[in-house]
């Protein structure tokens, strides 16, 4: 199920990677620690197990103007578009990417590759829903 994850990122599927991100947070949570924001980034981690073989994962990477939640540069010889995962929690799925955008979490990733994924993931505790927004950037 990660690489369905992985593969629903690179293939624009933003449904599919928010179906995908509330089985693994329901997976990870237990019915008392479901609403607790840290929880939803293990959840991401986990779902995106599979990308340790091809990616270096780095939690609150600094930046631009703050740290991203998490960024995936891709190991060496890997021509691969690296990941700048955003999470919001009751908000709506497009804050995560206009706040990558704003803050130019891109800046230092594009020191490594030419590509980058946007990902924006917002969880609505009151429904449990997940929503995502994926977008691909270029280097300037």
């Amino acid at each position: 199920m990660s690489e369905n994850v992985l593969n629903g990122i690179t293939d624009n599927e933003p449904q599919i990677v928010g179906e995908l991100i509330a089985r693994y947070h329901n997976d990870v949570c237990g019915a008392q620690e479901y609403n607790k924001e840290q929880l939803l980034y293990t959840a991401l981690r986990e779902a995106l197990y599979y990308a340790h073989s091809q990616y270096i994962f780095h939690r609150e990477y600094p930046s631009g103007k703050g740290f991203a939640v998490l960024v995936l540069i891709p190991r060496p010889g890997n021509r691969i578009p690296a990941v700048v995962a955003e999470l919001k929690w009751d908000k709506d799925a497009r804050g995560p990417i206009a706040q990558i955008k704003e803050r130019h979490y891109t800046q230092k990733v594009f020191e490594y590759t030419k590509e980058v994924i946007l990902v924006g993931i917002n969880y609505d505790p009151k429904t449990k829903e997940h929503q995502c927004t994926i977008e691909r950037v270029c280097a300037p």
